[in-house]
């Protein structure tokens, strides 16, 4: 097996809580995350929680599960990829600065590419890395104006 690494961070104009509320908040990532939709399957939100997360364009795509198997609020959140498509870990990480206001964001992956499929990753890199950073970006412009949904 292959593994494809990728590593991504964005400034937010947000306190860390607020970034970490709104990565949290995994019915609303489809918001900031570029043709994806996340529900959560069982469990609260946290440790212990499994996702499924479709990503893909009118229907065609591909569902990645997962698990939450870290979660220190509000520092970080670590997942396993537990889909046949798509396995290995990843994970976000809010780092405060001194501005009380601002903080970054990293997202990261460590993917295992399944038997047979390690080579395409040096072609997909750059597609992927580029809807990554442009749903950073978007997270970026969404974390200031976070608001959870109520009721």
């Amino acid at each position: 097996m292959g593994n494809a690494q990728l590593r991504l961070e964005v400034p937010v104009r947000a306190a860390p809580e607020q970034v970490w509320a709104a990565a949290t908040d995994w019915s609303r990532q489809g918001e900031w995350m570029l043709g994806t939709s996340v529900h959560v399957v069982s469990g609260d939100g946290g440790l212990g929680t499994t996702l499924a997360a479709f990503t893909g364009l009118r229907g065609v795509g591909f569902l990645d599960t997962m698990e939450i198997i870290e979660m220190r609020r509000p520092l970080c959140c670590r997942v396993r990829h537990t889909g046949g498509l798509v396995s290995g870990e990843g994970g976000f990480r809010v780092i405060g600065h001194c501005q009380a206001d601002e903080s970054t964001f990293v997202w990261w992956e460590d993917l295992s590419a399944p038997t047979g499929t390690g080579a395409l990753w040096p072609v997909v890199r750059p597609a992927f890395s580029w809807g990554l950073r442009r749903s950073l970006d978007r997270f970026a412009d969404f974390c200031p104006e976070y608001r959870p949904r109520t009721g």
